[in-house]
């Protein structure tokens, strides 16, 4: 095999594919990219076994083939060479010498038919977003998924499609976060559950551009994301997915209406006495047109008043910070709603049309030290 591009070009495709190269894993060969120059296109593709991505980047193909590389060794050696075009070539020993003006590197390879392509899919009848939109709904609820294996449903997000609306989903057992947008067209319902670590990734490569779309395909066990030059495909997460509309209440008796900037710079202030591992609770007390937030730590105490709209009873009630700091912080509106009803009952975030929901779970903060 022997080809020719240019460094960006392929230093861009490496770090893409290089997002489904395991961290840890007994297989030598899934630490590889595949550089597959067998067709028209020079293809990269790795594959963990659970997600696989593969693009494709543009060059010269001189001499057709395919070889496994390192992919760590590949990615250092082409993000130090000179910026120029990069020539890769490989014979039947595997044997690979990657060159650039001055610079010549000599490593050996894998065979690429060792390498297990991404399943080959079926992909029909998309669901199409914009780039910016998919974007934004995982960077708006990846946050309250569980980093805990122990229920995998908790490691991924509920895709919900009907109609013409998508509602995503994560939970980890103390807090729910819930986004609604609509779609550019109408789809038969589904539900599936896409794995945390396959929505981040996707996150990482997808632009923020409205212009440019992503499609979206599902199959019984497998989601395809398509966009620009570069496929991303995963295994979902099997399993019924937690009966939402049963944790969700529209029951309040204290309803605030608060200006969120001040109340998230007011939280984050707070935290700057807190230790990370510390499980100190911010305590809120609700009076008429004032919400205090005082927190007490072995570093010493704040304590902060800001102006609300109050209706229904006081109350005062206690919240771990940073879930009060996830939800905040990916909230656009200037002015946002908060329903409660009593000390050791969930509060809700929610706007008026219910397009996001965020449900976070108080702290007894009689009995934390």
């Amino acid at each position: 095999m022997k080809l020719v591009c240019s460094k960006s070009n392929l230093l861009n495709g490496v770090q893409i594919v290089s997002k489904a190269v395991p961290n840890k894993t007994t297989m030598s060969i899934l630490e590889c990219i595949l550089i597959d120059a067998t067709g028209k296109n020079i293809k990269l593709i790795a594959n963990d076994m659970e997600l696989g991505i593969e693009t494709v980047i543009e060059g010269n193909i001189i001499e057709k083939g395919r070889i496994a590389l390192d992919a760590r060794i590949l990615f250092d050696i082409v993000r130090k060479l000179p910026d120029n075009m990069i020539s890769i070539e490989s014979d039947k020993s595997f044997k690979t010498n990657i060159t650039c003006e001055k610079s010549k590197f000599s490593i050996i390879g894998k065979s690429g038919e060792d390498f297990t392509y991404l399943p080959s899919i079926e992909r029909i009848d998309s669901v199409v977003l914009s780039q910016f939109t998919l974007k934004e709904i995982i960077r708006q609820t990846i946050f309250s998924i569980s980093d805990n294996d122990n229920n995998k449903l908790m490691t991924g997000e509920l895709f919900d499609i009907n109609g013409d609306i998508l509602k995503i989903v994560s939970l980890d057992g103390h807090r729910i976060s819930i986004r609604k947008i609509g779609l550019k067209n109408s789809y038969p319902a589904r539900k599936v559950v896409i794995p945390g670590k396959t929505l981040n990734e996707v996150s990482k490569i997808i632009s923020d551009s409205i212009e440019k779309d992503v499609n979206i395909f599902f199959t019984g066990k497998h989601v395809v994301f398509e966009f620009d030059n570069t496929i991303v495909v995963s295994r979902l997460i099997e399993g019924e997915y937690f009966k939402i509309d049963q944790m969700l209440s529209s029951d309040y008796e204290t309803k605030v209406t608060v200006n969120k900037k001040e109340l998230l710079e007011c939280i984050d202030r707070a935290t700057l006495l807190v230790k990370e591992g510390d499980k100190k609770p911010i305590i809120i007390n609700i009076t008429d047109d004032t919400m205090e937030l005082k927190i007490n730590s072995t570093m010493g105490s704040m304590n902060e008043e800001i102006d609300i709209r109050k209706q229904g009873k006081d109350l005062m009630i206690g919240f771990n910070p940073k879930f009060m700091i996830d939800a905040l912080k990916v909230i656009d509106n200037e002015q946002i709603d908060i329903y409660l009803v009593n000390p050791k009952a969930p509060c809700f975030i929610r706007d008026a049309g219910e397009n996001y929901i965020y449900l976070i779970l108080p702290v007894n903060f009689t009995t934390v030290n």
